[in-house]
């Protein structure tokens, strides 16, 4: 409490804060004095993600998030500990991150009877989209009534000022006009659209308001908590208005809060930005982020894999600094959203990315830009499966699921808690009926399935989906049983040649094993030589140097030790 009341007082300028922290006092209070479910305290090799729409699945008169439990239990369950359940509160636009009201359940989903059931089957990650709220939510609609309650929620800005330094994440507008009800036009800050309007946390009721509801997500049951474009949240004109540092204390007031209302809870960034400033977001190691996303993963392996290349998947991986015991990566490959660029520029040349960024349009891929300070446009992301994105049309289905696993073993195997999103288990193509339904490029890979469609196709022995879905089960159960594959095992990048990405995970007790990674479609040799035992199909191997890995293949090495060593 102690560190709340400081962060307070610097967030607010020394500012008269003890009505504040009083308030933030008894508010945790309220929640310590309810029974929440137990944490885990640590994570470790067993914890891994699933990425999902709570109406990912429907069927007739039932709400979509009983049909998923359904679906989780029989299918999911014994491969994931945790559900990242995407914002299932109501909505106006974006797929679920324009909140019309942060404490209910979108009623097609159901209600939080639903959450409950649910997190009896596994932990739950929640959304909390803190840094704008819908232009359709009460708070919004009552501050354009004109309500003093919310006087002061919104950032107000003469259209006039120089904004032209701050960062843009959309080639839209950075204002957007609204008339209140007295006829009087304000110019709102809308960072991401004219539908999601940006809080104004210098005010210290918008504060409060979000720390209640991230306390409400608590006693709701959420165990991981998400924090979205969290980067954006302060804004100082003149500046970049991201990652500046009244945002960095305000995720470790987050922390704190979380820390005193319920141990064990882990707070993730979302902050889809070049690495360095991502990984910032761990403060000192103790004191902010329990996790970031790892955002250059999914473009540096699509780019390696594309290229049949890893030198700059290997150099980024070599300078990976360790993290702490209390802190790691939330690693993914493919998300809801599309496949950024920006966490690779300046890991890779501005003409590479547009190079790989052709080859995929040609290929079916849509693509979303940016808008820079100087008036022009670069792709900030790519709209595609990860499964169409690694793979030509033209391609069989048995090359799709080679470099479908391929990819899947970098992103299991890493340091790091891994998340896979339920598209990339089920094995999705890109859906331009979606596209079409929406006008949204993202669309393209959030298709959603009438439950006896997708278990249909999950049963047929010879779809791409059963396919998929059967061999990435197979390496996640491997991943789940292998404690060197603990989120904070050290790691030795290896150098065994361009087309190859291999590294070493080691523990304290000289215990090791080898990943390796055929980037290729073609036969390579690399120069490892030992006994191994393969952990994926349980054969023992000998090499000697020039060993040859096929098409596509990775393998995961334990050395055979010798008695007496």
């Amino acid at each position: 409490m102690k560190k709340i009341k400081e962060r307070l007082s610097f967030i607010y300028n020394n500012q008269d804060i003890e009505g504040l922290f009083t308030e933030i006092e008894k508010r945790i209070a309220k929640t310590k004095a309810k029974s929440l479910k137990p944490r885990k305290q640590n994570w470790d090799q067993e914890d891994l993600v699933l990425i999902t729409y709570g109406d990912q699945f429907y069927e007739d008169d039932y709400p979509t998030l009983e049909t998923f439990k359904k679906f989780f239990d029989h299918y999911l369950s014994d491969k994931f500990d945790m559900v990242h359940l995407l914002p299932f509160y109501p909505y106006s636009s974006d797929d679920g991150f324009s909140v019309i009201d942060y404490k209910k359940v979108n009623p097609v989903l159901g209600n939080w009877n639903e959450i409950e059931k649910l997190s009896k089957s596994t932990r739950i990650m929640f959304d909390d989209v803190c840094n704008h709220i819908s232009a359709e939510s009460d708070w919004f609609q009552e501050y354009l009534k004109g309500n003093p309650e919310y006087d002061g929620f919104f950032v107000e800005m003469d259209p006039s000022a120089d904004l032209s330094a701050v960062t843009r994440p959309r080639a839209l507008p950075l204002l957007t006009k609204f008339t209140l009800a007295n006829g009087e036009e304000k110019h709102i800050w809308t960072t991401f659209s004219e539908d999601q309007i940006d809080l104004n946390f210098s005010n210290p009721q918008v504060l409060f308001r979000m720390i209640d509801v991230l306390l409400f997500y608590l006693e709701q049951g959420a165990e991981y908590i998400r924090l979205d474009a969290i980067g954006f949240m302060w804004k100082e004109v003149g500046t970049s208005c991201i990652h500046l540092e009244k945002t960095h204390e305000i995720v470790k007031l987050f922390r704190d809060v979380v820390e005193e209302a319920a141990k064990g809870t882990v707070i993730i960034t979302e902050t889809n930005v070049p690495h360095k400033d991502n990984v910032s977001y761990f403060g000192n190691g103790k004191d902010e982020a329990h996790m970031v996303y790892q955002f250059p993963l999914p473009p540096l392996v699509l780019y390696s894999i594309h290229n049949g290349n890893g030198r700059a998947l290997t150099k980024w991986a070599d300078e990976l600094p360790p993290t702490g015991i209390d802190t790691t990566f939330f690693n993914f490959l493919a998300s809801h959203d599309g496949i950024g660029l920006n966490p690779i520029r300046g890991i890779i040349s501005e003409d590479e990315i547009l190079e790989m960024v052709e080859d995929l349009i040609k290929e079916g891929a849509l693509v979303n830009y940016k808008k820079n300070p100087d008036g022009s446009e670069s792709p900030y992301e790519i709209n595609v499966t990860y499964l169409d994105a690694l793979n030509k049309k033209s391609d069989e289905d048995e090359i799709r699921v080679k470099r479908f696993l391929l990819a899947h073993s970098i992103l299991l195997t890493l340091p790091g808690v891994p998340a896979v999103y339920i598209q990339s288990m089920l094995g999705s193509r890109n859906d331009y009926e979606g596209v079409s339904k929406t006008g949204m490029n993202r669309s393209i890979n959030r298709k959603k399935y009438s439950i006896n469609e997708i278990e249909t196709e999950l049963m047929s022995t010879d779809s791409l989906r059963r396919k998929i879905f059967t061999e990435l089960t197979t390496i996640i159960q491997t991943r789940k049983n292998e404690s060197l594959f603990h989120p904070n095992t050290a790691m030795e990048v290896m150098d065994l040649g361009d087309k190859v990405f291999a590294f070493k995970r080691m523990n304290s007790r000289d215990d090791s094993l080898i990943v390796i990674n055929n980037l290729t479609n073609e036969t390579v040799t690399c120069d490892l030589t030992g006994s191994f035992i393969n952990i994926n199909t349980g054969e023992k191997i000998s090499f000697v140097e020039d060993m040859p890995l096929n098409p596509y293949q990775f393998l995961w090495l334990k050395p055979i030790k010798q008695e007496g060593k």
